[in-house]
């Protein structure tokens, strides 16, 4: 793991994040898209974490917090670069940011039907909370 660097990404990393996103990522969200990405790194430029080896994105992570909570969005590995300790070294990376803040706990979003993702949250010390159940609404047509 020596070679896995961990950095905020930048406006200039926004359309490979994207690519990387569809083709990582299970499924994809309404704000996925450039504008969506971009308003992320100007709201909180320290939210979302670039994994790299060798300067290839293998996994993303969007820390965010709203003073609040900690949220954990779009932890994604690349295929290639799966079971290698990426996803690992991504939610660390969170968990000191989020501890830097002065979070006191995460919520992570995963796809109910993500099978593997629940493996790698519970294995990084996360539980499900069944009796909570969230309620989206996009804001955009």
């Amino acid at each position: 793991m020596s070679d896995l660097h961990i950095r905020r990404a930048t406006l200039g990393d926004i359309d490979t994040v994207l690519r990387f996103w569809r083709d990582a990522a299970e499924g994809t969200s309404i704000s996925d898209d450039h504008d969506g990405v971009a308003r992320l790194i100007a709201t909180d430029p320290e939210s979302l974490l670039l994994a790299e080896r060798r300067g290839l994105l293998t996994g993303t992570v969007i820390a965010g917090f709203d003073g609040w909570r900690c949220s954990a969005y779009r932890l994604a590995v690349h295929p290639d670069h799966r079971r290698q300790g990426i996803a690992t070294a991504l939610l660390e990376a969170a968990e000191q940011r989020f501890a830097a803040l002065g979070g006191r706990r995460v919520d992570a979003m995963v796809l109910e039907v993500n099978e593997r993702a629940h493996h790698t949250w519970s294995a990084s010390g996360y539980h499900r909370e069944d009796h909570w159940r969230r309620w989206v609404k996009p804001l955009a047509d």
